[in-house]
């Protein structure tokens, strides 16, 4: 079983392969598999605390489980949870292609031309490579800085500048609330931002997702409720949009080479624009298979191709519940789509799934 992608998705797919009996293999592009966690930036903490947090079979350590882990306390947990794992991960791998095998299954090739035969395949790669950038009217005539929030960093940087940030998310409003002390902000956004409290009754709001059942509601339900993004709050986001610490304005209609104009017609110098736009799933190597749509998104049902029963997805937004994208959900997507696999595998007579290594071109 072939798993593409060694982040928060892949390592919780890969210890769910082995539960079902079969040997993983995983190829992850980076230097380690961390997945996308160093690249964040440096003030990132989880937004939910450390005892809801974990992937099956490991807890964060630390004698206090309400905390809320920072970015690089998640890099260390995930470094320990793959190590813990006794598979074949294999790091500075990238999947260039995903196609058909004759006789059945998939051949898996790398960027170094290696090809590896495999009967079921893991899509678990995640969105953070592949960060929604609009285009706007004007945009490549713009002289200013224009980076998505993934290529954002630290605050200091900005010191004295005007900057726009885009987004009404909780990326969003964490980096614009960062750069408030140091810089002339503004959070466009298309509509007014929809803060949710951090804690209700003394107790973190994802103990209550728990308890109610909301973090596992099905996809169709929560697309009913989850109309549009909501930023979790402890108070000071919200009292720093109404204090004017944070100026919430429409989103600007074009760019003008050293700035931006604003619904009402005004243009304004701007030295930076932040987009904080979301992530689209990172499964281009899947294109050549067809199991893509025409925009780019997977032929899927909760995880589960539509074209290609042999093969699933890890890591998607709302994939099947509201936390199906988090560490603290992908575990049970990955229960549930590695025991469909690995029924559609031994069902198809291959075996234990595991990879054929005569098979592999090296």
């Amino acid at each position: 079983m072939v798993i593409v992608g060694g982040g928060q998705s892949g390592l919780a797919a890969a210890r769910a392969v082995l539960s079902a009996g079969l040997r993983p293999l995983v190829l992850e592009a980076g230097a380690e598999s961390v997945g996308s966690w160093p690249g964040y930036y440096d003030s990132l903490t989880l937004f939910s605390p450390a005892r809801y947090s974990a992937l099956p079979g490991m807890a964060f350590d630390g004698a206090d489980p309400d905390r809320y882990p920072a970015r690089d306390e998640v890099v260390a947990y995930l470094r320990r949870y793959a190590a813990s794992l006794d598979a074949d991960i294999r790091t500075g791998v990238r999947v260039a292609a995903v196609r058909p095998r004759p006789g059945g299954g998939f051949l898996v090739t790398t960027n170094g031309g290696d090809q590896i035969a495999a009967a079921g395949v893991v899509a678990a790669s995640g969105s953070f490579g592949n960060p929604h950038l609009p285009r706007l009217s004007g945009q490549d005539d713009y002289a200013g800085e224009v980076r998505h929030v993934a290529r954002y960093r630290r605050p200091e940087p900005y010191l004295g500048k005007r900057v726009i940030v885009v987004g009404a998310g909780n990326s969003a409003v964490q980096v614009a609330y960062e750069l408030a002390p140091l810089a002339s902000v503004t959070l466009a956004t298309r509509a007014p931002i929809q803060f949710v409290p951090q804690r209700i009754g003394g107790r973190d709001l994802h103990h209550w997702l728990r308890v109610t059942g909301v973090d596992r509601l099905p996809r169709p339900v929560l697309t009913r409720l989850v109309r549009r993004a909501a930023v979790l709050d402890t108070g000071v986001y919200r009292d720093a949009v109404d204090s004017g610490l944070l100026d919430r304005r429409e989103v600007f209609t074009a760019f003008t080479p050293d700035g931006v104009t604003w619904p009402d017609g005004t243009s304004e110098p701007v030295d930076a624009v932040i987009f904080a736009t979301g992530y689209r799933p990172n499964l281009a190597y899947l294109t050549a298979l067809g199991a893509l749509r025409g925009d780019g998104l997977p032929r899927q049902v909760g995880g589960i191709s539509t074209s290609h029963p042999e093969l699933v997805y890890l890591g998607l937004e709302f994939q099947r519940s509201f936390s199906s994208n988090t560490l603290r959900g992908v575990g049970r997507d990955a229960t549930h789509v590695i025991a469909a696999l690995a029924q559609r595998v031994r069902g198809a007579g291959r075996g234990s799934g595991a990879i054929r290594r005569s098979s592999v071109r090296w």
